[in-house]
């Protein structure tokens, strides 16, 4: 599930409320079936949490400090279990060195073994590839995808293509309150209220009878004689469209549904 929302729309807020760190004024919180609230510890147990801060212990070693996370956690046989989130994440080749040692990177990948060391159901990752560079982000957008198959990831992260290539649903809030929630697939086909509709004619067309058409919300003029038209009902318009050519002797080259980037259904429903 990615986590969207501008900065200050109350994403980091949200995640500390789920995670306990903070009490919520309002409303409950449940993390599988029980209430945050009232069962504080028994849901910590069940979530691992990688804040956008990444706290760590620098004058620590890797091994060491997973250790010690495994041992607040009461984890049996600690030592095996250590040595598997570090295969897992990608974390061997520097699992000898203090964290102080570590790049930026590598110290991203510390925090996501400790988040991962007691083996929880849910993750929840605040922002867990900023300031990596291009080959460290897909390093661990490829860990959280693969992660993603057997446990409940909520993922916030402002790299929209990050989102489009790691999660399968999406939820975007704007000050606080949930604007879109719902399939990756489906946000960007434009599902709901707008959809996208291109055409192209082989004729010169004003824009002024484009924007004429029932359902049709906005049109702009992509190309010489090519539209990308914001509707109600994609399948109704091309109906339209396909009359409208009819009325006016005129051709279609190509006419189908859009989909739009995630970037773009972000900014239509954030300003």
């Amino acid at each position: 599930m990615g986590f969207l929302g501008p900065n200050g729309a109350g994403k980091s807020t949200t995640m500390k409320m789920i995670t306990g760190y903070l009490e919520s004024d309002g409303g409950n919180i449940e993390v599988c079936g029980l209430t945050v609230t009232a069962n504080s510890i028994d849901t910590k147990k069940k979530i691992g949490y990688l804040p956008e801060a990444n706290p760590l212990y620098t004058d620590m070693y890797v091994r060491e400090y997973l250790r010690f996370i495994a041992a607040i956690h009461k984890i049996g046989n600690a030592t095996a279990r250590v040595e598997e989130v570090i295969t897992m994440v990608g974390l061997t080749p520097e699992a000898n060195k203090k964290i102080g040692q570590l790049s930026k990177g590598y110290k991203q990948r510390v925090g996501l073994a400790a988040a991962l060391v007691h083996d929880p159901e849910v993750l929840i990752l605040d922002e867990p590839t900023s300031g990596l560079d291009p080959n460290q982000i897909i390093e661990i957008r490829e860990v959280i995808k693969k992660l993603g198959r057997d446990k409940t990831v909520l993922f916030s992260s402002h790299i929209m293509q990050e989102v489009e290539a790691v999660c399968d649903r999406v939820i975007i809030i704007n000050k606080g309150n949930i604007v879109a929630n719902d399939t990756l697939q489906n946000l960007q086909r434009g599902s709901g209220d707008v959809q996208f509709v291109q055409v192209t004619f082989k004729e010169n067309v004003p824009v002024g009878e484009i924007k004429k058409l029932p359902g049709v919300i906005e049109v702009s003029n992509v190309q010489h004689s090519t539209f990308h038209i914001q509707c109600s009902n994609a399948e109704q318009l091309k109906k339209e469209l396909l009359q409208f050519s009819v009325q006016k002797n005129l051709n279609i080259v190509s006419l189908q549904s859009e989909s739009q980037n995630l970037e773009s259904v972000f900014k239509s429903l954030t300003t």
